[in-house]
């Protein structure tokens, strides 16, 4: 166990909470409280955070804004953009204060951070003055650190309770848990608002959604709609988001999936309940995290799998310093009906489905999406990106 696990384990609860609050008080006030200078949205929920973000920012640009913005992909500030690569979603204090004196400082009217439960546990999310915050979903995530759903939903909703605009997914099963929350105004969204004349590129029913909570989101701050959607239609893919990266002579997705309910959408995007009477394959390759990360879904992940997949490659994700073997046994308990395939090397599993599949097939790798690190024992990193690989691997078969 590293250093700082140990400080961390070993610490009293209450004297840790007052270390997180005082970094976030000591850097907030390094760089002058920044966020009060500009507009500032978060964007909280299990899934289509990024997705979330990714919009917003198109949407604003698209309306002559300038804008910056954090997520799990990428940091922008204006037209200057790098990829995100701390293997961190919501980085630290200082980072992101230091973030926002630089967006102020090049002008930035709005700012679009993607926020995290852990996040908010470790007050990374004090001392910046967030206008409106936008809930994706909330389904079972970091039960391991947050000690239930309950305390994982509780932590999401730190963010609403200090934030006056509320905008929510109607369609979200704890939708009354937050309009329970005071708010100065609140918007709710559904899929069902989702114009039926709209073209979007990002495939799923759950991108309609994350669209309409976008442009309710921009219409609070000055956004027509019709600006809106034409954004919105402007845009091909989201790295690593269900980004297809071959169509020929079969298909082959990434997609940063690594949840029940963002696998189970992500399959039935792909390959609908019933089917649209084709008869190509479905290959997934699939894994899941280790460390103790939320253990309870690995074999909700292999059960899901075994639903939807003619053939399953179980690989390694991000094992940390778990035994890579025991997290693909944990998953392979959820599979019944079909024989996976286990291959620990990352690459030589991608390398299997594609060569497995036949034309008109389908392949999705899903649990890293863009990351550019793959997480191994005594924190080492190991540079790594899905889409990287199935080019090479593709360029080496055809």
């Amino acid at each position: 166990m590293r250093v700082a696990s140990v400080i961390r384990v070993n610490t009293p609860k209450r004297l840790l909470l007052l270390y997180h609050f005082v970094l976030a008080l000591l850097a907030g006030f390094l760089y002058r409280f920044p966020s009060r200078a500009m507009t500032v949205i978060g964007v909280t929920g299990t899934n289509g955070k990024s997705t979330v973000v990714e919009m917003l920012r198109h949407i604003f640009e698209e309306d002559s804004r300038r804008v910056a913005s954090i997520s799990s992909i990428r940091f922008q500030i204006g037209k200057h953009e790098w990829r995100n690569d701390l293997k961190m979603t919501m980085p630290g204090r200082f980072f992101l204060q230091r973030f926002l004196a630089d967006a102020r400082k090049a002008k930035c009217s709005l700012v679009i951070l993607e926020v995290t439960s852990e996040g908010i546990a470790q007050f990374r999310h004090r001392f910046i003055a967030f206008d409106a915050a936008v809930l994706t979903n909330l389904t079972p995530e970091h039960i391991e650190s947050h000690g239930s759903f309950k305390k994982y939903r509780e932590a999401k909703a730190q963010l609403f309770r200090r934030t006056p605009v509320h905008i929510l997914n109607g369609d979200d099963k704890n939708i009354d848990y937050f309009s329970n929350i005071a708010a100065k105004k609140r918007v709710v969204y559904r899929e069902k608002d989702f114009p039926s004349n709209m073209a979007l590129h990002l495939p799923g029913r759950f991108n309609r959604r994350n669209a309409v909570a976008a442009v309710k989101t921009s219409a609070l701050f000055g956004v027509d709609e019709k600006t809106a959607y034409r954004a919105l239609g402007r845009i091909k893919s989201i790295p690593g988001r269900l980004e297809r990266i071959a169509k020929h002579p079969f298909t082959v997705y990434v997609d940063y999936a690594h949840t029940p309910d963002a696998l189970m959408q992500v399959y039935k995007t792909l390959r609908p309940p019933g089917g649209s009477g084709e008869s190509h394959g479905f290959i997934c390759v699939l894994g899941s995290a280790g460390g103790g990360r939320d253990i309870w879904k690995r074999e909700e992940l292999g059960r899901i799998a075994d639903s939807f997949c003619d053939a399953i490659i179980l690989t390694n994700e991000d094992p940390y310093d778990e035994n890579p073997l025991d997290i693909l046994k944990d998953i392979a308990k959820g599979i019944q009906s079909k024989k996976p395939h286990t291959i620990l090397d990352r690459r030589a599993a991608i390398r299997q489905a594609l060569t497995e599949a036949k034309e008109k097939d389908v392949v999705i790798i899903t649990g890293k999406g863009s990351e550019p690190w793959m997480m191994v024992a005594r924190g080492g990193k190991i540079p790594w990106d899905d889409r990287a690989v199935v080019r090479e691997e593709m360029g080496r078969l055809f």
